[in-house]
């Protein structure tokens, strides 16, 4: 038997068994063994290649890159202590929400404040749609709409800078998380200009989806600066420091994280209960991410060594079409992986064998970053393992069905998938903030 058969035959089996619900990191892991083990067996795979197994495993630990991902998500987490998404929905939602359709669109520039801030969708999704899933419903408007709405604009953290998705992008294919942070600053501007304007044109054909909110008094000035004022000097704070080269991603992070916990003492809500939940919180995703890049990183070793990453690259260099199939294909599979993997694996498993084939087909890595980003964002809304219909049901009301939720996530599925198709026709909305 040639090593190349057993490649293929490898990545299948990684994919069943991630569909069983198998934990992911176990599961790579598990099957880069086995298959390791046979292939010694067949004597079509060198051993030596485990031997660099605790040199990347190290490598990985000591990467700085990566260590923006804990800051990142720790700064999510402190936030959502502070009370800002509660204060940012009701407050820009009494403003808006005497408009047809205006509280909806509140929940997606709110939505998009707080992906700015935290890039972490969790904390996004579970805050909204605690706080203004009841008042939406309440108000009239229809469940899936309302759900749909909450769910996208949640998932808006995973295009708009600071992204843990673009993070893990940036390490996996080797290029400046800054510079990805930069590139998919303007496709995000795009994506949550196409909510808004979704929600409006609902609401214009169709009024009593989206009812006006005729008894909120919109706030007061004051109360409105107040409510938007800190996380836009967040922003600033971390975002600004990335765009003009006074930080670098990872630092930025933890310049937030100090700026997220001086907004929770301002607030008063910085106790110490408050932190250990924050770096609970944090602890338990980071290590989950760490096991996942050493369960993906033996599976890489072995996988190379069966020459699967020949196979995969022979494939994607011809396909009809040259770059333009390639990035077809690619984009598809992502897409569909989507369905039922979260993006953690698809960048783990998926992008490492893209690249080869991208670089010889002349892609700027960048920009295909952004492209994935937009791609993988897809996997927090697909029925049926998306994580933001998984947080959005476990606080949302009981007369909210599951149904309605994948229903409503359909239209912004859709309008993601636009994105993707734009970035494509037109490359500059990535390049030109590069250039």
């Amino acid at each position: 038997m040639e090593a190349g058969i057993l490649g293929p035959l490898m990545f299948v089996g990684a994919l069943v068994f991630l569909a069983t619900g198998y934990p992911v990191a176990f599961a790579l892991g598990g099957v880069a063994m086995a298959f390791a083990l046979l292939g010694v067996a067949l004597g079509v795979f060198d051993p030596v290649f485990l031997t660099a197994l605790p040199y990347r495993i190290f490598g990985m630990m000591a990467n700085y890159t990566l260590l923006a991902i804990p800051y990142f998500i720790l700064l999510g987490s402190l936030l959502e202590q502070s009370g800002v998404a509660e204060r940012l929905l009701t407050t820009v939602g009494s403003w808006f929400g005497r408009l047809r359709g205006g509280l909806g669109v509140a929940v997606v520039v709110v939505g998009a404040l707080l992906a700015a801030t935290t890039g972490v969708v969790a904390a996004t999704v579970v805050a909204m749609g605690l706080i203004s899933l009841p008042v939406m419903l309440r108000h009239g408007y229809r469940p899936e709409l309302a759900t749909g709405v909450i769910a996208a604009s949640g998932t808006l953290g995973q295009i708009i800078p600071p992204s843990v998705v673009l993070v893990v992008l940036g390490d996996q294919l080797g290029v400046s998380v800054g510079d990805l942070f930069v590139g998919s600053f303007a496709p995000g501007l795009v994506l949550t200009g196409m909510y808004a304007l979704y929600v409006l044109a609902v609401a214009y054909v169709r009024p009593q989806w989206a009812p006006a909110l005729t008894d909120v008094p919109p706030a007061s000035l004051q109360s409105v600066l107040r409510a938007v004022l800190p996380p836009l000097a967040l922003v600033l704070v971390v975002l600004g420091s990335i765009f003009w080269g006074i930080a670098t991603p990872t630092e930025a992070g933890a310049v937030g994280c100090i700026g997220a916990a001086v907004l929770a003492w301002a607030e008063g809500k910085l106790s110490w209960a408050a932190v250990w939940r924050a770096c609970e919180s944090t602890v338990r995703t980071t290590s989950l991410v760490m096991m996942i890049l050493i369960g993906s990183t033996a599976f890489s070793l072995v996988f190379r060594g069966l020459e699967g990453d020949q196979w995969v690259s022979n494939l994607l260099l011809n396909l009809p079409g040259g770059r333009a199939g390639f990035l077809l294909v690619s984009m598809a599979v992502v897409f569909i992986l989507g369905f039922f993997i979260d993006f953690f694996e698809i960048a783990f498993i998926v992008v490492p064998l893209l690249i080869p084939a991208a670089q010889q087909l002349g892609t700027d890595l960048v920009w295909f970053g952004v492209l994935l980003g937009a791609n993988l964002q897809t996997s927090f809304l697909t029925p049926p393992f998306g994580f933001a219909l998984f947080y959005l049901k476990s606080v949302a009301p009981p007369e909210v069905t599951t149904g309605h939720i994948y229903r409503g996530v359909i239209p912004f599925v859709g309008m993601q998938l636009l994105l993707v198709v734009l970035l494509i026709l037109f490359p500059q909305l990535v390049t030109l903030a590069l250039s």
